[in-house]
């Protein structure tokens, strides 16, 4: 026994190198040199720190920065990140041996017995025991170290998780904050035309009163800002819902914002460029590709924990303890009595398990392999896809810009006209349409050129910069040491059904 303990502690130092299953090694995958907007030109430094500062709106930076502390899907982002790190301190924990002490107190009282042909009666003596036990697994072929080195990827990848839900989180609240904006715009508008048109269709009434105009034009005049107005609705309620999922985003009431964005305001316009840097830039910055890439490591240690099992285990298990007819002599005039050795376990047959366990991770592997390789073709459709929409609505909003200004001039020329009775009201009708819908459109193409430069800056992987505390428990427990249990009782659905059932 001796030699084999010996043999044992030192093999153990050059065995705990010894692993099995494949080692991990980042993958490679070719990316362009440089985005198709940029072919020929040296590329410009990635700059996305805080990227929507660019948008020039103050509010917009206090409601993403209320969204960042107060959002749920953050704070279930936080849950998982201290699930991942808790998972890892167990799987460290199993690289170590386990101690537990053992304690017991008998009373025996045994039965009257006769010795000699001498009766003798019932006697009552007490026993204490104490001891430990411990144990420790080798983990010669490194199945635990596999685990431990699964659950720290598992870590990083809980991290990237969170920036992604960060990234999403600023993307759609600087969106919906456009769209509450815009909307409030194109309200605006068509009050103001609906009430330029109610005059056109007044002075029309006027001239047909004096014989120079006909029921029919006054009651296309009419028509006209009856129309117009009825696209008021259809904003109004637009913007109450960008309003109300702002204040979801902001993890609050729907309609927790309502009075404070009530006040219209620009719409936000992206000041500056967003420099875009190079494709290699997107497997670093975007956090969901970082995400894939660290699960495509978890699932490939994984492997080598699998196939560990088909290997010998070999554990090192103790026991002390100690025995006394009085609690005082425990450890003093007690009996004491101990043992140690190893055990192994040898896989023999097992109808291919372990093997096909083996093979399961492989296949989740290739999964996470192949996952990956999407998340990174995905990230550079996103990021082209952006650059595309932008470029081509800046192309787009010159010509809108354009035609209002043109169809504002004709509006009011061919008003002015009408008024004097060298222009028919067709024209005016015509002119009054066209003026709306023009200008109606450059405030819904400003709304997109905003938005799609909040889609390039999530495409490129902007995001929250600043540190996160992930530390802190949402729901912060009490009394959960031990204490009296407490009888619970659980209310059926139908009964809760019935007590929330609105009175009729």
């Amino acid at each position: 026994m001796t030699r084999l303990l010996l043999a044992l502690s030192l093999a153990a130092p050059l065995l705990a190198g010894c692993a099995v299953g494949p080692d991990y090694v980042t993958p490679d995958f070719g990316v362009p040199n440089s985005w198709s907007s940029d072919r020929g030109r040296p590329a410009p430094a990635l700059k996305l720190a805080q990227w929507w500062h660019n948008l020039a709106d103050p509010q917009l930076d206090q409601l993403i920065t209320e969204a960042v502390g107060g959002n749920l899907d953050v704070a279930s982002a936080k849950a998982r990140i201290r699930e991942a790190r808790a998972t890892q301190r167990q799987a460290i924990g199993a690289l170590f041996p386990s101690i537990s002490g053992t304690g017991s107190a008998t009373e025996t009282r045994s039965a009257s017995s006769s010795t000699g042909g001498v009766a003798i009666g019932p006697t009552t003596y007490s026993q204490y025991q104490a001891g430990f036990d411990s144990s420790w697994e080798l983990d010669l072929f490194g199945a635990n170290r596999r685990a431990a080195e699964a659950a720290s990827y598992g870590v990083d990848a809980a991290d990237d998780d969170l920036r992604a839900t960060l990234l999403t989180l600023i993307g759609d609240v600087a969106s919906n904050y456009i769209d509450a904006r815009a909307y409030q715009a194109r309200v605006a508008l068509a009050k103001r035309t609906a009430a330029s048109q109610r005059e056109t269709a007044a002075l029309t009434e006027r001239k047909q009163n004096a014989g120079s105009a006909s029921a029919v034009d006054t009651a296309k005049a009419n028509a006209l800002a009856a129309s117009t107005e009825a696209t008021i609705p259809t904003y109004e309620s637009s913007y109450q819902q960008a309003v109300h999922r702002l204040g979801v985003l902001l993890g609050r009431d729907p309609t927790a914002l309502s009075l404070r964005l009530s006040r219209a305001t620009v719409i936000p316009s992206p000041r500056l460029p967003l420099p875009k840097g190079i494709p290699a830039d997107v497997l670093v910055m975007r956090p969901d590709v970082r995400k894939a890439e660290r699960q495509l490591a978890q699932y490939t240690a994984k492997i080598g924990q699998a196939t560990a099992a088909l290997y010998p285990d070999v554990s090192l298990s103790g026991t002390v303890s100690t025995s006394a007819l009085k609690l005082g002599d425990l450890g003093k005039s007690s009996t004491i009595g101990w043992s140690i050795g190893p055990s192994l376990s040898v896989p023999i047959f097992n109808g291919g398990k372990l093997q096909a366990a083996v093979e399961v991770a492989e296949a989740q592997r290739d999964q996470y392999h192949v996952a990956w390789q999407s998340a990174v073709l995905s990230a550079l459709e996103d990021v082209e896809n952006a650059i595309v929409n932008l470029a081509q609505e800046r192309i787009r909003i010159r010509s809108l810009t354009e035609s209002a200004r043109r169809y504002s001039e004709a509006a009011r020329l061919s008003r002015s006209l009408y008024e004097t009775g060298s222009s028919t009201f067709l024209d005016v009708l015509d002119a009054e349409r066209s003026q709306f819908t023009a200008e109606d459109s450059l405030l819904a193409s400003r709304a997109t050129l905003a938005k799609d430069y909040v889609a390039l800056a999530k495409a490129l992987g902007g995001g929250w910069t600043g540190a996160i505390d992930s530390s802190v428990p949402i729901v912060v427990d009490d009394n959960t040491g031990p204490h009296l249990a407490q009888t619970v009782v659980a209310r059926s659905p139908k009964r809760f059904s019935e007590e929330i059932k609105p009175s009729p």
